[in-house]
């Protein structure tokens, strides 16, 4: 049995070296496998396309007793049920209990009512049903259900201004194996873009996206929803116009504001989850992908080699950890990683409750009316971008871990423009 252990860590080890060659681009087309997916022609989805996990019969046939070759649990087995692992991690942080100045910076947001951490992929559908926050329209549903990617692709745009229990009804089932690899079951892990937005914010620079990044990247972005038609949109076309400060010039730009603070009278934004644009603004993009961190390899008892498909930290898993041994050496990434994680979330709270503070002040500047409407609109705009700065780096996940340095500077940026505001309303 340690005989069989040992050649299974080996296999594993080579399987993840060859891996990272791959996707690191040191191999010529390391990008044409997803290219050959077609992202641009995803034909309508059928309910028949969409089934998966059919963990009871992972052998599931066809009535003249063949493999159903879109039934994922019988091309891929192991892979499905890591999927199910996923229900495991139900638990849910409240905010607004932990940082309680969420609340004031939200005011009159529905975030200041309900903000919660995201679970597992298989709750989207139940939480986005309960969540206190309003959903008058169906774009809430966007990355919820690969149902409603279906409708977008055979109806178009004008199925995000629906209403939102109509279209809800009508959902079956949460993320799924769809989401990031298409119709077809025995594509070989193809990764396809299933998102129309995505195609049409990025164009040709889907390229220019490792595709095991751009394939989580569907969902864990900063996005908005377009004034004309509450289309879920990107705010951007290419990777260098990912860096926050493009993100708030772009919507500056355009005059876009998720809503209007009444206290202050503030145009505010809220930030979204931009995980894939800290990443790749980050070093480690370069090198590695989602996958890569997250989705440990694993070998089946029949020799099968494969990406887990429950989705961890890598401080959770031994495998993903021993990868990170490749640059850094004997490191301790665990103390390394937390203690970064720590640092973030510390500052987190400093200039969080700052900003909490400020808005009060600008908030009362404002009822007392003894400052000049061009004073106001220049401590709004303050009050907009340190917004803007903190929330970029308190709601992207990895407390700091993606990229350290611009979870720092994105607080850094905030508290500056906090303290340039109290000097004025001090004045």
């Amino acid at each position: 049995m340690e005989r069989k252990h040992i050649i299974r860590a080996v296999c594993v080890s080579i399987f993840l070296v060859a891996l990272t060659v791959l996707m690191s681009g040191l191999v010529t087309g390391g990008h044409l496998i997803y290219r050959d997916a077609k992202r641009g022609d995803l034909a309508p989805l059928s309910r028949e396309d969409i089934k998966y996990l059919n963990v009871e019969s992972p052998e599931a046939t066809s009535k003249d007793g063949t493999v159903n070759a879109n039934d994922w649990s019988a091309v891929y087995p192991e892979i499905v049920l890591t999927w199910r692992d996923n229900e495991k991690n139900s638990y849910v942080t409240d905010y607004l209990e932990q940082d309680p100045y969420l609340v004031n910076i939200y005011e009159g947001y529905g975030f200041a009512r309900d903000y919660g951490s995201a679970r597992g992929h298989e709750y989207c559908l139940t939480d986005v049903h309960k969540t206190q926050r309003p959903h008058p329209k169906a774009n809430c549903l966007t990355c919820k259900t690969p149902n409603f990617a279906k409708l977008v692709n055979d109806q178009g745009v004008g199925v995000y201004s629906m209403p939102f229990e109509e279209v809800e009804a009508q959902m079956e089932e949460s993320v799924s194996c769809y989401t990031c690899h298409g119709n077809e079951a025995g594509n070989g892990g193809l990764r396809v873009v299933t998102h129309s937005y995505v195609n049409k914010a990025l164009g040709n620079n889907v390229n220019s996206i490792d595709p095991s990044t751009l394939a989580c990247g569907q969902c864990h972005i900063e996005y908005y929803f377009t004034p004309e038609d509450s289309e879920t949109m990107m705010p951007y076309h290419d990777v260098t116009g990912m860096s926050p400060d493009a993100i708030l010039a772009y919507y500056d730009a355009m005059g876009f504001k998720d809503w209007v603070q009444e206290s202050t009278g503030t145009p505010m934004l809220k930030t979204q989850h931009p995980e894939m644009e800290t990443f790749l603004q980050g070093k480690h993009a370069a090198l590695l992908n989602c996958a890569d961190c997250h989705m440990p390899m694993d070998m089946a008892d029949n020799g099968t080699v494969y990406h887990s498909h429950t989705l961890v930290s890598p401080l959770d898993s031994p495998v993903l950890l021993s990868t990170c041994t490749t640059c850094h050496g004997d490191t301790d990434m665990t103390k390394l990683v937390r203690g970064i994680q720590e640092r973030v979330t510390a500052r987190e709270t400093e200039v969080g409750n700052k900003l909490s503070e400020f808005k009060d002040a600008l908030a009362s500047a404002v009822s007392e009316g003894k400052k000049s409407e061009s004073d106001l609109d220049a401590l709004r705009k303050l009050h907009r971008e340190a917004q803007w700065y903190f929330d970029y780096c308190y709601v992207e996940n990895s407390e700091g871990a993606h990229n350290s340095e611009l979870s720092m500077r994105c607080l850094d940026t905030s508290e500056a423009k906090i303290d340039e505001g109290m000097a004025m309303l001090a004045a």
